[in-house]
């Protein structure tokens, strides 16, 4: 059964790459290009997980894991950020805002299906 992924990016290079790589492994994307969109598609079509930039206009990536982490359905989806955010504290922040993993920007096409494989569950 084909893994629904939720990507949450605003830049539309990014979103392309990453959905080019997902779909080429099989894996089904939806996008959203900024977090309120993000978190109503997330309700409604209750993904396999969800990839966070958090530099998104608006409402930045942190509130976003925040604020999916509050709704009770949602607690077994992992979130990733996938961040240019790369300096010392980064990776924390993200964990800490209700994150389950981090992955720096620019991605790795050759890696990054693996990477986020690590997080989906059979």
């Amino acid at each position: 059964m084909k893994k629904t992924i939720l990507l949450i990016e605003d830049n539309e290079q990014n979103s392309y790459l990453t959905t080019f790589l997902l779909e080429t492994h099989g894996m089904n994307v939806v996008t959203a290009a900024d977090g309120a969109t993000g978190i109503d598609l997330t309700k409604k079509i209750l993904p396999d997980l969800i990839l966070l930039d958090i530099q998104l206009p608006m409402m930045d990536g942190y509130a976003v894991a925040s604020a999916l982490r509050k709704i009770e359905s949602l607690n077994q989806v992992p979130i990733i950020a996938v961040t240019s955010y790369a300096m010392v504290g980064d990776r924390e922040k993200c964990l800490a805002a209700g994150c389950n993993g981090y992955i720096e920007k620019p991605i790795n096409p050759e890696t990054f299906v693996a990477e986020i494989s690590l997080y989906l569950t059979v």
